[in-house]
Order: structure tokens, then sequence, then C-alpha cells
């Protein structure tokens, strides 16, 4: 979908009877108002703004791609059952570049120009530590979708929150024990050189120094590169296990080039998904990867256990049973990561509802109603799985699975309880002002 340019783009999602009926027989509507009475309210109230801050260029247009279809998806179904509080979602979308400069921009003309309620989407942790102290000097809430450990470090403000994705030191440490009882315990790590790259450095080697082993080598690598066989070297001939996760657009060039290293004799390999999300397992180049595990916020492949939740999921956003668009197999998704739109929406609708909103006057009281919240059951508004949300760190935590490519497909042999991805508070966000 093109946008014209410095033009933001609405998406106010279309609502039929037909669909409004479906979405009633299927339990989603609130249960307070019949359908018809809070449609109808629907169309002659203000739309809630809902400010859409995405990656549509830039390192992580991949992603932006994907997390907007899934919001587009995840409005759509929320006005078909009515809105929140009676009162359609708008959805305006903004492209921040993937920049943090321009992400504080397109926070404040969320704010003065666009009239939103909150904004919401960011993804990559260099923006949303670029854009968080805007959103709080404009008392904008700021819904982001980034897995950084910056909310819940405390690094940022009351007006953050991230209740719809877990963060990476609750997925590392969830990890770790797999890795040290299955792979080894002599691990070399390769990441991107920013701050989510970091947050792998630092707390994976925390987690598995705790379970015996050590890390070899920390490589660091330029969000930017294009070409990496100049950083394998580096690897120490005793590596048992080489931890990998990267990001942006030469992601594959990053894997290929990973398997020509190592030819046949490559050790245990672990990997982030984020290696390969957007990128199809079985492409020319990664037969190596067979035999080896990743980490996935959510199974790309649906597995023989698929949840009904997941099955509508996937329908609602155009995702077949490999992960790729129903409508071009070849446009793979980023599975692991976009259903984090989906949950956070619908966290915003719960707490709008919880707090009766009705306009930014009512700011301060949705962020403390979602802060009230606790466990989400598995649901279709929660279709990755069940989460528990804390309020004081504003960080959500939810189970991680581990899966092992096999017979070119991803097949999950792991799944974390959440306990497995707690860790004690680092900060209490509900003591500061608003």
């Amino acid at each position: 979908m093109s946008t014209p340019k410095n033009r933001p783009e609405t998406k106010p999602a279309g609502t039929t009877r037909r669909g409004a009926m479906k979405t009633l027989a299927a339990g989603l509507g609130a249960a307070s108002l019949p359908m018809w009475a809070r449609y109808a309210g629907a169309q002659t109230a203000e739309p809630i703004k809902i400010g859409f801050q995405v990656h549509r260029t830039g390192i992580g247009a991949a992603y932006g791609r994907w997390y907007g279809r899934t919001t587009e998806a995840a409005a759509k179904l929320i006005n078909q059952g009515g809105g929140i509080n009676g009162r359609m979602v708008e959805i305006v979308a903004e492209d921040d570049g993937t920049d943090p400069k321009r992400g504080a921009e397109v926070v404040e003309k969320f704010a003065n120009q666009h009239g939103c309620d909150l904004a919401f989407g960011t993804l990559f942790s260099h923006v949303v530590i670029g854009s968080a102290p805007r959103a709080g000097e404009l008392k904008m809430p700021y819904f982001v979708v980034s897995e950084g450990h910056h909310v819940a470090s405390g690094m940022l403000n009351r007006y953050t929150l991230q209740p719809g994705i877990t963060d990476v030191k609750s997925q590392v440490q969830a990890m770790a024990p797999f890795v040290a009882q299955n792979l080894g315990k002599k691990v070399t790590m390769v990441f991107p050189d920013f701050a989510f790259g970091h947050d792998h450095r630092d707390f994976f080697t925390q987690a598995i120094e705790a379970q015996g082993g050590e890390v070899l080598a920390h490589i660091a690598i330029p969000p930017s590169e294009t070409s990496f066989t100049k950083y394998f070297p580096k690897i120490p001939r005793e590596t048992e296990v080489l931890y990998h996760v990267m990001v942006g657009p030469a992601v594959l060039t990053f894997v290929k080039e990973l398997g020509e290293f190592f030819g046949p004799s490559r050790p245990e390999m672990f990997g982030f998904i984020d290696s390969l999300e957007a990128v199809a397992i079985d492409s020319p180049g990664l037969e190596y990867l067979e035999g080896t595990y990743f980490w996935e916020g959510n199974p790309r492949h649906a597995q023989a256990d698929q949840s009904e939740h997941d099955k509508f999921f996937r329908a609602a956003v155009g995702v077949n049973d490999e992960g790729a668009s129903i409508s071009d197999p070849s446009d793979v998704s980023t599975y692991a990561h976009m259903f984090g739109c989906w949950e956070t929406l619908h966290v915003i609708k719960a707490g709008m509802e919880a707090s009766g909103y009705s306009g930014t006057q009512d700011r301060a009281a949705l962020i403390e109603a979602v802060e009230a919240m606790t466990d989400m059951p598995e649901s279709l508004a929660h279709p990755q799985g069940a989460k528990r949300f804390n309020g004081k760190t504003h960080q959500v935590f939810g189970h991680q699975y581990i899966s092992k490519v096999t017979g070119g497909k991803l097949l999950c042999v792991h799944k974390t309880s959440i306990e497995d991805t707690l860790y004690p508070d680092e900060t209490d966000y509900t003591t500061q002002s608003f």
C-alpha cells in the first residue's frame, strides 16, 4: 500500500453486518452492549486515532511491512466487534525510516499535528530509545513492540509500555538452559552492534554463565553491513555453539556466508530467528541449517498441535502454514515478532474499556488501567500464548519457543514456561508522576 509523500496513512478498517455478526458469533465483542447499539454509536462518534510509528524504510522495512499488515488486520477485527467504547479505531501511519531522530519527530506529529490518542508499534530499540523521551514530554502513551530491555530496565518513562511482546532478557534467560544442556557450553556470539544486540550480548552472557558455560568471543557487526566473511575468522576454534542474531536487509547474505565459511564442519548453532525473518528457510544456500536450532517468538510454521487461535490469526493477517503471504508465497512474514502488534492493540482496547477512555484527558487513566493488568490468557486477542504483565516494569512475560530445522521445516522442540522468563524488578514506573 503506497502513501503520498509527507501525508500520513489513515486507515479506518471496514465493517460489514456479515463480518460483525461473525465476530459476535465468535465471542469477540464486548458483552455489555448489544452489537448493533455499539456499532451505531461508532458511526457518529469521533474515531480513536492510534499513531502507528512504522519502519517503512531503513533497516527495519521488512518488519515494518508485516507490522503494518498485522496492525491493519487487528484494527479491522476490533472495528468489526464495535470498536473501542463504541468508537471506531483509525490507524494513522507515519514512516520513521528506522531512525531515532525521525522517530521522535513522528511522535511529535502524532501529538501536535494528527491529534492522536496514543503512539504505537515501534520495533527497533534505538528508535524506541530515541523516541520515548519525547513521548514522555508530550504526555503521550507510547506502546512499543520492540523486545528491547530498555522498558523494563527503567531507562524510559511511565508513558512507555511494552505489553504485547517479551524482552530479550527474559527470552535469553529462558533459552540458556536448553543451549547448555543440549548443544554445548563454549559459546561464540555474533550480534548487531546497537542496543538490541547489546542486550543479547549482556544478558545471554550472564545466562549461560549461570548454567556453567562461557562466552569465548563477542563479535559485534554494524547493522548496515552487507558482507560478513571478514568477521567469521574471529570465531575461536574451540567454539561448541555459535549463537547468532542478525537483523536488516542483508540477513540472507549473513546466513549464506556463514554456511560457506564453515562448510560441513560447523559447530552446533543456536540462532534467533531474527537472522531469518522475512527469509524462506528453504532458500538456496541454507541447506546447512538442517539440524540447527532457532528461538522463535511465535512458530513460523504451523505445528501439529496448532491452536485455533493461531489458525484464526494466520487467516486474519493473510499468512499460510509456512509463514508466507497467502497471495504471494515468496513474501515471507516476520511471524516471530508481528503478533506483538495484534496483541498490543488488544491490550490497548482492554485498557481503554477498563478506564472508560473518552479522550486525551484520560491518558493517565489508560496507563493506570494497563498497569493493573496481570494474567492474559491465550485467546484470539493473545494467539501467541498466555502472558503475564508486570505493571511496575511495564513489561509483559510469556512463553518462548525453540525450533529445530528438520526436513526443511521449523519444528518446535521446546516451549518454556512463563516462570522461566521472569527476573527481579529493576524499576517501578508506578511511582513516577504523570
